[in-house]
């Protein structure tokens, strides 16, 4: 049997933006949920909410089970995403070049 994981608090900063990362820029849920390690199912509701007119609501609290998410623990998860799109335009950077210099050396011979 899969181990239950402690279900985790959010602050209402960390979801607008993970919210925003679906809204405004235009990442698919999927995408913004693995660049920010988190539940697919959660990002969803939030969206939703927001979509309906209600933002999502602010846990004051961590009930039993439950862990609240630090200042330190978004940071450390925004720059994991930072760092996820900065690799992303480092490989993609890598492609274009070796495309344009494989090119280049088409025109010479």
């Amino acid at each position: 049997m899969k181990e239950q994981l402690p279900k985790q608090v959010y602050t209402n900063e960390y979801r607008e933006q993970a919210v925003l990362l679906v809204t405004r820029d235009g990442l698919s849920i999927a995408e913004a949920a693995r660049r920010l390690s988190m539940s697919l199912k959660t990002l969803a509701n939030w969206v939703k909410r927001v979509k309906d007119g209600r933002l999502p609501a602010a846990s004051n609290g961590a009930s039993a089970g439950q862990r609240v998410i630090t200042e330190e623990q978004a940071e450390v998860s925004r720059l994991r995403r930072e760092v996820a799109e900065l690799r992303m335009e480092r490989d993609i950077l890598k492609k274009a070049t070796a495309y344009f210099a494989t090119e280049s050396l088409r025109g010479v011979r």
